[in-house]
């Protein structure tokens, strides 16, 4: 009999035996541009989720408009899973491999290393596009101020409140992967990947690589007058504006979230299925 997916333990061998090596001994190139690409994706997901949600607490509510928020930046995963792609966050998986030995420690920080910057690349370089389209100021000047708000308010988040959303969000990525590596076709993998997204964003969560994408429009943004003149009307303080900038991107939030993602999706789900699924007792003596 087979069944409409995949079981836990079958991913979990799928990962350390095959997906996890190949990731981990892949060509640099082709990680960069696949990393670059999962970079602009989860970007396309981080810019919806603002143009779709950016005034529509005032017509359904805080709540709704959150769920809204977090169904359509759902997008960015299944842009990266279906289309193909190598994203940080959801690599953490391959520590998975590493503590059965299958994957080299070297092949995990050499992943996570092309990986990460690749990402950092493809995102701001969203950024950069969806600023020079002109869709965030002028008669869409509401759209540019919410992005303005969104970056300011992570720039300026503290360290073990950042590192904690962190993990709760790579918590939930994580198992969106996995999930979706459970799925035998691409209906079960859409909706796999859009449950554990939506939650993670709409509950408010950190997201390292999102955050590419979200501060960086906020630095470009906060060079327009009219932008700013409208978010500071819109109640953004100075303080939380002055945090719009390299030291708050890359330390006050880069910097936190990227280890809170670490210890999410490496440890809680990684290391736990690992200990489950593919961890051999030892022996009785």
């Amino acid at each position: 009999m087979e069944y409409d997916c995949k079981s836990p333990a079958v991913v979990a061998a799928d990962l350390n035996e095959t997906i996890c090596v190949k990731k981990t001994t892949n060509d640099p190139f082709k990680l960069l541009v696949l990393g670059i690409l999962a970079g602009v994706y989860i970007g396309f997901g981080g810019e919806l989720s603002n143009m779709i949600g950016h005034d529509a607490a005032k017509f359904v509510g805080a709540g709704l408009a959150a769920f809204i928020k977090g169904a359509v930046f759902s997008t960015g995963l299944m842009l990266v899973v279906i289309a193909g792609a190598e994203l940080f966050t959801g690599n953490n998986l391959i520590a998975l491999s590493v503590l059965d030995g299958k994957s080299k420690l070297r092949g995990l920080l050499y992943n996570w290393t092309i990986v990460y910057f690749a990402n950092l690349l493809g995102s701001v370089l969203l950024a950069y596009i969806m600023f020079g389209s002109g869709l965030l100021e002028g008669p869409n000047v509401a759209v540019g101020v919410s992005a303005l708000k969104t970056a300011a308010a992570k720039a300026s988040l503290d360290f073990w409140p950042a590192l904690f959303r962190g993990i709760l969000c790579n918590w939930l990525v994580c198992l969106a992967v996995w999930m979706a590596l459970t799925a035998r076709n691409t209906i079960g993998k859409v909706w796999a990947i859009f449950f554990p997204i939506m939650a993670f964003v709409a509950s408010g969560f950190e997201h390292s690589v999102a955050n590419m994408y979200f501060i960086p429009v906020g630095m470009l943004l906060k060079g327009v007058n009219e932008v700013v003149a409208a978010a500071t009307t819109a109640g953004l303080s100075p303080d939380k504006l002055a945090n719009v900038g390299w030291y708050g991107f890359l330390v006050k939030n880069e910097l936190p979230v990227t280890l809170g993602n670490i210890i999410g999706g490496a440890f809680f789900v990684a290391t736990l299925y690992w200990s489950v699924y593919i961890r051999k007792p030892k022996k009785a003596a």
